[in-house]
């Protein structure tokens, strides 16, 4: 019997799922100080889109607090060793190969998805010492004032936003507005600059930008949009040193859940789109080298 081919896409989309489904999904991973541990990979390199989730889920589930993965070759090379019984996580790589079309004859470049393995410094013993310190930053507590700096950042992305005594956090896709309650209400200023965050994601997805949104009735569909908006401020929360707010209501756990059974490519597209918005909103960003200094 022919051995079964292993799916990438869908062992990643069921490890998602299961994450949703315990609670514990893996955007909702651990967070040391104020900020993220970022996985890196080991020339430093952070990770992007999917394999962040992945990285992020599995430093959940086992509690590794380094930041940096290794290959099990990358790991002799930097002087150590992988502890006996240590099990790897799976990350993916795409790239394109080069065929032909076998209508036209012409070469086109076709896409492909390929899987391997890493280990946390965690699970590596002999490396460096600088290997096992966690890309965290540490914790700021700004009490209900703004932030002068973050304010820049967000005024910097163009995005219009405006403050009403209303108890409601929202993007206006038709005013293509952005509306916020006053900093005061927030029980911190990291919440509340974490709402924004999650709001100027949906903002990007805008026609005059990345041409991201449907016309918001289909359920389904707005289910999607949420995710890839609680993905992105996740990543962007990292990217300047906050913690998001991961308040999600019951409908969106569902929605999302319908979503990625119905769909094992969703959460690729999801968190595709959702590093997409992140790019748009931090590039020439200069205010982010300011905040993590």
């Amino acid at each position: 019997m022919a051995k079964e081919k292993f799916d990438i896409q869908q062992h990643v989309t069921n490890a998602i799922i299961k994450a949703i489904e315990d609670g514990a999904a893996p955007w909702r991973q651990p967070w040391t100080g104020g900020g993220a541990v970022f996985p890196l990979r080991a020339n430093g390199e952070q990770y992007r889109g999917i394999n962040t989730l992945m990285l992020w889920l599995t430093a959940q589930q086992k509690g590794f607090e380094a930041a940096h993965w290794f290959t099990f070759k990358q790991a002799k090379e930097k002087g150590g060793t992988v502890r006996k019984g240590e099990k790897s996580t799976l990350v993916v790589f795409y790239n394109t190969h080069e065929t032909e079309d076998r209508v036209t004859g012409e070469e086109i470049k076709v896409p492909y998805l390929r899987g391997y393995r890493v280990f946390n410094a965690d699970q590596i013993d002999g490396l460096p010492d600088e290997f096992y310190q966690t890309a965290a930053t540490e914790a700021r507590d700004l009490g209900t004032l703004s932030n002068p700096i973050l304010e820049a950042f967000f005024a910097e992305t163009g995005a219009q936003i405006e403050t009403t005594a209303e108890p409601k956090a929202f993007y206006h896709h038709s005013r293509d507005v952005i509306h916020m309650p006053p900093v005061s209400t927030f029980f911190d200023a990291d919440s509340y600059y974490a709402t924004l965050a999650h709001e100027t994601i949906h903002w990007t997805g805008h026609k005059s930008r990345l041409d991201r949104l449907g016309n918001g009735r289909d359920r389904e569909e707005y289910a999607k949009e949420e995710l890839v908006a609680e993905i992105g401020a996740c990543i962007l929360c990292a990217t300047i040193g906050l913690t998001p707010d991961f308040e999600q209501s019951g409908a969106y756990v569902d929605g999302w859940l319908n979503a990625l059974r119905n769909d094992k490519r969703y959460i690729f597209r999801a968190a595709s789109a959702a590093q997409k918005a992140v790019d748009f909103i931090t590039v020439a960003q200069d205010t982010i080298q300011q905040i993590a200094a």
